[in-house]
Order: C-alpha cells, then structure tokens, then sequence
C-alpha cells in the first residue's frame, strides 16, 4: 500500500490542479496542442514511467536500486509541483524553474535507471522529450502572458 501511495500521490496531485477559466484566458502559443491530448500522453507516460521503476526495483538489490528509486521520486514530486504552481498558483514563471529542475532529475533518473537495467533508462526517454516540450510551452506561456 505505501509503494502505490507513494508513486500515484504525484498524479493524484497533478489532477488536483487542472484547467479552469484562468487557463482558458491565457495567451496560448501557436503550437499548444489541444486540451484532450495531455491526459493520454500523461496515462501512457506514467505506464511507461512506472514500468521503468518496476524493472529497475526488481533488480531485488535494494541498497544498489535505493539512489535510482530515490531519483525516480524526487522527479515524481517535482512533476506534481509544476501542476500545483502552474495551475494551482498561476506562477507561470516559477513553474519554468520547477521544469528546469525537473527535467534535469529526469536525466539524472535516467541515467540511473540506465546503469541498473538499460531498457528502463530508454523507458525514460519519452517522458524526458515531452517534458523539453512541455517546458517549451511553458516559456512560450511565460512569455506571451508574463
């Protein structure tokens, strides 16, 4: 029960900052796509992110996998704080830092998953290009609504 608490909190909290007419005034970039595509990105992301834990946790060497897993939270965390700043709080701005950050813990993740089990290093990578995309958006938001 706490390992799936601990790895659908992070989604649970992104769903709790969602759209709403604040969102729906912006200033939208001309490449954002359109709202009914982010859920089936982020449900295939989060399968395909939580298959590459799984492979890496079951190397059953728990001292050896614990940084990786370690890293595999904090990105988790810093994906549920974007949610909370950028539709939450409406920080456009810091929303950016927080994917800056993000982004270089999902490198950093992947490096690590890397380095236990190949395959979930490439697992990550999907993940790790719609966040440089969404961060992209992001900034175009920034920009345009700053």
């Amino acid at each position: 029960m706490e390992r799936t608490t601990r790895y659908t909190l992070p989604s649970w909290v992104g769903s709790r900052f969602s759209p709403g007419d604040w969102y729906t005034h912006l200033a939208k970039p001309t490449f954002n796509p359109p709202a009914w595509v982010f859920a089936p990105v982020w449900t295939l992301l989060y399968l395909v992110m939580g298959i590459a834990a799984w492979l890496v946790w079951r190397q059953r060497r728990v001292a050896r996998v614990a940084p990786a897993l370690a890293l595999f939270l904090v990105q988790l965390a810093l994906n549920a704080a974007w949610s909370w700043l950028f539709f939450g709080r409406h920080h456009i701005g810091w929303a950016l830092l927080d994917l800056a950050a993000l982004w270089l813990a999902i490198g950093a993740t992947l490096l690590a998953f890397w380095a236990h089990r190949p395959l979930a290093g490439l697992l990550m990578v999907p993940y790790l290009l719609w966040v440089s995309f969404a961060a992209l958006l992001n900034f175009q938001f920034w920009r345009l609504n700053g």
